[in-house]
């Protein structure tokens, strides 16, 4: 199985959003606080296609999944 080392960056493009430091800065303090009991897919912030990409990274332990972990802890 290929663990590329995706970087934060990298996971914000691949969901189609800016990569830039600042929009993710931004981002994460905009969304975080989401509940203990809600998982990150199932967040209001997602739109289907970003949703199903982090439930799928997560479900199939792919390579992404060590960086959707990481945006998960700190959307919290």
């Amino acid at each position: 199985m290929d663990r590329s080392n995706h970087t934060l960056a990298c996971l914000f493009a691949q969901l189609g959003l800016d990569n830039k430091d600042t929009y993710i800065n931004d981002f994460i303090n905009k969304n975080k606080g989401i509940p203990a009991d809600v998982h990150l897919a199932n967040a209001a912030i997602w739109n289907p296609a970003q949703a199903d990409f982090l439930t799928q990274a997560i479900l199939e332990d792919s390579d992404w999944a060590e960086v959707v972990d990481s945006l998960d802890n700190l959307l919290r």
